[in-house]
């Protein structure tokens, strides 16, 4: 590609943060909210985490600038199965990502139909109709993919923004440290139906793994290195900005919805900007934001059900999955590849569905961060370990550790049953891959 066809840095800080403002941007402040605003150090540590991971995945790419999968950077430094477990993983954590993708969309888009949004069979049918709506329009190809995701992304973002930009006249301080730490109110019981008072140390530990979701997405300037423009420089400042840009996004609304509505009514609700548009600007506000909110988040799900099915038939073509998946129509769509997505997704649906949108929500990016850590964690031990032909620097090893830091941190803030549940997953997939995967690497 001729240097006048690629991006600049400013360009790829804005491929980045968007591909990380998603799902968690409209819905997080209510899967927050039974924690309250403690949850905004965690943010700030998350931005942190993330700005480590971050500077692995910029380091990597200036090794191998032709990225497209985890395969590529993980199999020279660790070997074919960890770079099997790298990519199923990945892979993995795209789609079952993408329910809460589907949550996030169908909570908003609920509340402009005559529809119960309380009903879990309501909310079950609304997700798979998603799910599979945009698996048709996936059949299209890449390019119909992307248009239709531009236009969800520019009349979606435009009625958030006046939320954004308006809200600060309603915001009340006193509101927001009155729910400063919600883990002993009255309303919010756990499992066994009474409060679970906790330490505001603990809270913001324990926030850690659901609000990295929202940084899901900061490989994304790594993997688009090749059409970056001198990528060696631009791709750590795309990436680091990029990070910085959420970061700041994330935390300023999640306080913002705070100071503006009760926490007992955000963590009960399906479309919590909704809400916050309703006490701003009235009533009026209340079927428009959910609108946008709802066609951004299905834009984004058409996207990420784009890169599950790029993804997977990346992954045939390395021989870690089975060849269909590799399979491509004329127009250049894995259509068998995400019809197995739409199955799977259509799976987790089933099994997620819980009483509230946000509860389902927070169980599904649970699971998903722990998924996607664990493939982040084979980039920091690829950086710290290197290659026979690629030694690693001083500056390698220091990136490579702080990775390595940074997701034992994610793992260890997050449910014992949790990371239990991933570390299974894992090894299934490797023992399955041990007994019917291909030792070497297909030659064509």
């Amino acid at each position: 590609m001729t240097d006048a066809r690629k991006i600049g840095p400013v360009l790829a800080t804005f491929v980045v943060a968007n591909n990380m403002i998603g799902s968690g941007f409209f819905l997080l402040p209510a899967t927050l909210a039974t924690q309250g605003g403690v949850t905004a150090l965690s943010w700030l540590a998350c931005t942190v985490i993330a700005a480590f991971l971050g500077g692995a995945f910029s380091r990597l790419a200036r090794d191998y600038p032709n990225l497209e999968s985890p395969d590529d950077y993980v199999r020279p430094a660790l070997g074919r199965d960890m770079g099997f477990l790298a990519t199923a993983l990945y892979w993995l954590s795209s789609w079952i990502g993408n329910n809460a993708i589907a949550v996030a969309a169908f909570g908003y888009l609920v509340t402009l139909l005559p529809l119960d949004g309380g009903n879990s069979t309501v909310q079950l049918f609304g997700q798979l109709v998603l799910i599979w709506t945009m698996f048709a329009i996936n059949l299209f190809g890449p390019r119909g993919v992307a248009r239709f995701q531009s236009m969800c992304v520019i009349f979606g973002l435009l009625p958030v923004a006046a939320v954004l930009l308006g809200g600060w006249g309603r915001f009340d301080g006193e509101l927001f440290l009155s729910a400063w730490n919600t883990s002993g109110e009255a309303w919010n019981v756990g499992d066994n139906g009474v409060p679970n008072p906790q330490s505001d140390l603990a809270l913001m530990f324990s926030a850690l793994a659901p609000v990295f979701w929202a940084f899901v997405g900061l490989e994304t300037g790594a993997m688009v290195a090749g059409i970056v423009r001198d990528p060696e420089k631009n791709v750590p400042r795309a990436t680091l900005a990029g990070i910085g840009i959420a970061g700041t996004v994330y935390l300023v609304s999640s306080v913002l919805v705070m100071g503006i509505v009760p926490a007992q009514e955000l963590a009960a609700s399906s479309a919590p900007f909704a809400l916050v548009a309703g006490q701003i600007f009235g009533a009026w506000a209340v079927p428009m934001i959910a609108a946008a909110a709802a066609l951004k988040a299905t834009g984004t799900l058409g996207g990420w059900m784009l890169v599950s099915g790029e993804s997977g038939a990346r992954a045939a073509q390395r021989g870690y999955l089975p060849r269909i998946f590799g399979v491509l129509r004329p127009n250049g769509a894995a259509g068998w590849g995400l019809f197995a997505v739409a199955l799977g997704m259509s799976a987790i649906a089933f099994i997620t569905i819980s009483d509230t949108v946000a509860s389902q929500f927070g169980d599904i990016v649970g699971m998903v961060v722990l998924l996607v850590v664990l493939a982040y964690a084979a980039a920091g031990l690829s950086l710290l370990l290197g290659t026979p032909t690629r030694r690693p620097s001083g500056g390698d090893r220091l990136l490579g550790i702080g990775a390595l830091l940074a997701c034992a941190l994610l793992i260890l803030s997050s449910p014992p049953k949790m990371a239990a549940g991933a570390a299974l997953i894992a090894l299934l997939a490797w023992g399955g891959f041990r007994l019917f995967g291909s030792r070497t690497a297909p030659t064509t």
